[in-house]
């Protein structure tokens, strides 16, 4: 089991960009698919970005395509996730955690407290 943090959000305008965080206290990530989800209030959580192991290849969803950006540092237990010209739609708790490439799914059951990414019209 590995203990993951988001950090990074908060509230901003139309518009805006924020960059999240996503670090691992326990055991490395850094040779494994990573993910990024997030979930609105009354709703499931969804599938937002994702980057391949070695971070060659990324995948989005279509809703941030073209606005988010996801990436990874080789070998260090970090990945971020760039977020650009956010809409208030965008608003939501972002997790991060491992995620199995097609069909786009969390890999374990353990989910962080998550990161607020608030955007105001």
């Amino acid at each position: 089991q590995v203990q993951l943090e988001e950090s990074g959000g908060g509230l901003v305008q139309a518009g805006g960009s924020l960059r999240l965080s996503c670090a691992s206290s326990g055991r490395a990530f850094s040779n494994v698919a990573m993910g990024w989800f997030r979930q609105i209030p009354g709703k499931e959580r969804e599938f937002v970005a994702a980057i391949s192991a070695l971070g060659s290849s990324t995948y989005y969803a279509d809703a941030v395509k073209g606005r988010f950006t996801i990436s990874r540092t080789a070998g260090k237990n970090t990945m971020s996730l760039q977020m650009n010209s956010l809409k208030p739609e965008d608003t939501a708790v972002y997790y991060c955690n491992h995620i199995n490439i097609w069909p786009m799914t969390p890999k374990n059951d353990y989910w962080g407290q998550g990161t607020q990414v608030t955007v105001s019209s």
